[in-house]
């Protein structure tokens, strides 16, 4: 991995990388995270790995895949266009290396139109707990359809505690940070941006409880499952098929 993750990232993502690290500084974090651990995946195997990124938005986790070695192949999978195109503007170089190809398919989409047992890694930043939770549990049946034997399921992200009332004293301290933040700053529009996502984050369809999360990817078949490196509602999942 580079030895300086902030000048490789700013440089490259620029603006969105340092707005985010302004407001979620662990989020940026996470995204190192993720790439460090398909870095540690992909380190002793000599062969080419596929790896599928869902959620790729603007790149920056992306750009942390990319940076854990040369010899994995990504597919970064955002239906949303306009983040997506940033992403594909700032990493074109991987684009025309062909390490780095796109899709604008949904997450359940794009896996579904990929083999059986076809793919080595999984790594997502931040997108499954926006998916409501029968989309989730199609997305994670999916992914255990469509990695190799040993293949690994590499997820940063926002696992609510199962302690309903420590989490809620979680978020507020959360909100709380965001309104310091970014009044500080003047983007009260970036404030209500925030605010609003986060009831999505937090409803009863779409909030990814801990325990809940884990048995999901039990029950979907999958062994050698952790969740680390937890920073209030922050945590790294791995797991994977045997």
């Amino acid at each position: 991995m580079s030895a300086n993750y902030e000048a490789l990232f700013s440089g490259v993502i620029g603006e969105d990388y340092d707005m985010l690290n302004l407001i979620c500084p662990f989020a940026t974090k996470m995204s190192h995270l993720v790439g460090e651990t398909l870095h540690d995946y992909a380190a002793p195997k000599s062969e080419k790995l596929t790896v599928v990124e869902l959620g790729g938005g603007t790149g920056i986790t992306t750009l942390a895949l990319l940076n854990a070695g040369e010899n994995t192949q990504i597919l970064s999978v955002d239906n949303e266009p306009v983040m997506q195109n940033q992403a594909k503007k700032s990493l074109n170089a991987w684009v025309e290396n062909e390490q780095l190809t796109f899709s604008q398919n949904d997450a359940l989409t794009a896996l579904k139109n990929l083999p059986d047992a076809s793919v080595d890694a999984i790594a997502s930043a931040y997108t499954l707990h926006n998916f409501p939770n029968n989309y989730r549990a199609e997305v994670i049946n999916e992914m255990f359809r469509v990695l190799k034997s040993g293949g690994k399921f590499i997820n940063g992200d926002r696992y609510a505690l199962d302690d309903i009332s420590q989490h809620t004293r979680t978020i507020q301290d959360e909100v709380a940070g965001y309104f310091r933040v970014l009044r500080a700053e003047n983007k009260l529009d970036l404030l209500e941006h925030w605010i609003i996502h986060l009831f999505n984050d937090e409803s009863e369809n779409h909030v990814m409880r801990e325990t809940v999360a884990l048995e999901q990817l039990q029950t979907a078949g999958f062994v050698d499952i952790h969740l680390t490196h937890r920073v209030a509602v922050n945590a790294l999942v791995t797991a994977i098929k045997p």
